[in-house]
């Protein structure tokens, strides 16, 4: 497991199972929030790096959908750390196995039941939860959210892209429900102009608002 200070802020923690997974410990002034949980094998790294940082409790967990190379590590993980997890309320029915992803012919329950709760949503815009602002970004899957720190100018975009060699590539098409909904929500990129953006599968992109344009005209359906 590779582990990464990435900003003042944030850690990334990747490992390889095939791919690149990453998930994102990120520090405020009441201690740490984990974006998004992995796989299984990735629980004991998560928990000791929570310990080995000494940046304050784990307060909290954020997902960004609920695949289950998302969710995987959260059992383990809570059996540590009794924290709340979040994620969009259009989400939680697929990921508690009430609803098949589209595309796909069954359910799959990737979390236990309440287990999730929604995120704060107030006049159709996300309240902040620690130091992060979720924006809602369907197409990978229903209810795909972004978290965005302002103040270390840091996209933490979950599967919302793929990246090779530092470039913008789209989500993997094979389990990405809806491709063209997917790209038209890449435009938080412009909305935001992150100094730095990091995806799950891949690496960081740089200035990611420069490459958008070209993302667009290769990607749009």
């Amino acid at each position: 497991m590779k582990i990464k200070q990435i900003s003042e802020h944030i850690w990334s923690v990747q490992s390889w199972i095939l791919i690149p997974i990453t998930v994102w410990l990120v520090a405020d002034k009441q201690g740490l929030t984990l974006v998004d949980a992995g796989v299984s094998p990735m629980a004991n790294g998560i928990v000791n790096e929570i310990e080995r940082l000494g940046r304050g409790p784990l307060q909290r967990i954020l997902l960004t959908h609920g695949h289950s190379d998302h969710t995987g590590a959260l059992s383990k993980i809570l059996k540590h750390h009794q924290v709340p997890i979040y994620a969009h309320e259009r989400e939680i029915p697929y990921m508690e196995g009430d609803l098949p992803y589209p595309r796909r012919k069954k359910a799959q329950k990737t979390v236990e039941k309440h287990c999730v709760q929604p995120l704060d949503e107030m006049n159709g815009k996300f309240n902040p939860i620690g130091d992060l602002t979720p924006y809602f970004t369907p197409g990978h899957s229903p209810g795909h959210v972004v978290y965005f720190h302002e103040q270390d100018n840091i996209l933490l975009s979950g599967d919302l892209f793929t990246s090779k060699k530092g470039a913008l590539h789209r989500p993997m098409p094979m389990f990405t429900g809806d491709m063209a909904e997917a790209v038209r929500s890449a435009a938080i990129v412009d909305q935001l102009k992150p100094t730095r953006l990091e995806v799950c599968h891949g690496q960081s992109v740089f200035l990611p608002a420069d490459q958008l344009s070209d993302y667009l005209k290769a990607n749009t359906i």
